[in-house]
């Protein structure tokens, strides 16, 4: 009797504590999901402000899409957005390369100083890059980059140059694909440039899914040196200055509701690119943890 009691009581527990856990996701949930709700819902919010005595909107029009796309005299969405899908396009390309090149160094090949740079690596890493934004402003403005449209060419140098640092997640992946396969690769007379491309590639499709979202998403979401490298030239902001100018206080109380319109806007493609590419991003990390 008393056995069965003391299993009646675990049960019980158990069942208490999964359902405190299941209230306390629930509440997360909620908390993650009603600022995204709210923004989406001023997009669509007819009242110009950004101070409403109610949550819920008193009326719903699309007109502020349309303006954000139309209305480019003073603020120019379209443009920022161009810019911003540029450099991240070209960034994104570099940083690919970049980040995959030196993983598959460091985790193929051996050579003196290997152990020093990763060690080096991994301390740089836990800096913040805008430690470097000014350095990096004098360093371009001297050969002439923060001038025109070069300082398009600026950014995406900045979010290349350093990315290959960020090799260890793509390492760790690589660590994970047998050495043999190369081995066998280089007996049949393959370069190390062939076995990279055509075999080691081919086979790491979640890290390369993953590391080509990072590398997008960066630029994309970057305020800092943007800000810092494109000054006050409005034609060449890109969507997170030129969003952030929505803000002024000359401009917030006919521009705030066409500011949340752009925040959806620049949301949606970063949303369907993880949506779709979901399932490698997963297993580019579990691979990389593993590694």
């Amino acid at each position: 009797m008393l056995v069965v009691l003391v299993a009646l009581l675990a049960v019980t527990l158990k069942a208490i504590k999964a359902t405190w856990l299941y209230i306390l996701l629930t509440v997360l949930s909620v908390v993650w999901v009603m600022p995204i709700l709210w923004v989406v819902l001023i997009s669509f919010r007819e009242e110009p402000g950004s101070y409403t005595t109610t949550f819920w909107p008193q009326g719903f029009t699309v007109a502020n899409y349309v303006k954000l796309f139309t209305d480019r005299s003073i603020r120019d969405f379209p443009r920022w957005f161009g810019n911003t899908f540029i450099v991240a396009i070209f960034s994104c390309i570099l940083s690919t390369f970049y980040v995959l090149s030196v993983s598959y160094v460091m985790s193929r090949m051996r050579f003196k100083m290997r152990k020093p740079f990763m060690n080096v690596a991994l301390i740089l890493g836990m800096f913040p890059g805008f430690m470097s934004m000014i350095a990096i402003y004098y360093i371009l403005k001297a050969i002439g980059f923060t001038e025109g449209a070069l300082k398009l060419v600026a950014l995406v140098l900045v979010y290349s140059g350093g990315s290959g640092l960020g090799f260890y997640v793509a390492k760790g992946f690589f660590d994970t694909i047998p050495k043999t396969i190369d081995e066998a690769a280089a007996i049949d007379g393959a370069t190390k440039w062939n076995i990279f491309t055509k075999i080691t590639l081919p086979l790491s499709k979640p890290i390369l899914v993953y590391t080509i979202m990072t590398a997008f998403i960066a630029p994309w979401v970057d305020f800092i040196f943007a800000k810092v490298i494109c000054g006050a030239e409005n034609k060449y902001y890109t969507v997170a200055i030129g969003l952030w100018s929505m803000l002024e206080k000359e401009y917030i109380y006919n521009y705030y509701t066409r500011f949340c319109a752009g925040a959806v806007c620049i949301s949606i493609p970063i949303a369907i690119l993880f949506l779709c590419t979901q399932k490698y991003y997963a297993e580019g990390l579990s691979g990389a943890v593993k590694g």
